[in-house]
């Protein structure tokens, strides 16, 4: 009933996670073409239990965006720092990195993508992400990709 409201676009329908290959023994995992089959329009990629709890690196998700991309998917492309890396003055260290990668799976297909920051010592912590402190990091990271991809994708 969800994939059905699609066509109204009011709803997009995303998977949570695809996996880089088309296909294969990767039991769990689901293909880009499953997704899409399933009425997928969207994927979440590098989102903070993906990288923290299931150790996926950069490598990784940067092969999972191209592959997302060339399917058709748009991405969602989650960034964010943890509670450690945000006390330590590494928020924009950490959102770069994982930026970076992302740009560099991307190429010329960033009206597919949407840059989600997800501060990730913020998420069941009981500890607030400020709307002022979320304007001031999606700041840095609109000058950034000014500064590295271009004007029009800040």
């Amino acid at each position: 009933a969800v994939v059905s409201t699609q066509s109204t676009g009011k709803v997009g329908v995303s998977a949570q996670n695809i996996h880089e290959k088309a296909s294969g023994a990767y039991t769990g995992e689901i293909s880009c073409a499953m997704a899409l089959d399933c009425g997928a329009r969207y994927t979440i990629l590098g989102h903070a239990e993906r990288r923290h709890v299931f150790s996926e690196g950069n490598g990784q998700i940067g092969a999972k965006t191209a592959a997302a991309l060339a399917s058709g998917l748009v991405v969602i492309a989650c960034i964010g720092e943890k509670e450690e890396e945000r006390e330590g003055g590494k928020t924009m260290d950490v959102c770069i990195e994982q930026l970076t990668t992302f740009r560099d799976n991307i190429g010329d297909n960033w009206a597919k993508v949407v840059i989600a920051y997800e501060p990730v010592w913020a998420i069941g912590t009981g500890k607030v992400a400020t709307p002022e402190i979320a304007q001031e990091t999606h700041s840095q990271i609109r000058s950034w990709l000014a500064a590295n991809v271009s004007a029009d994708v800040a």
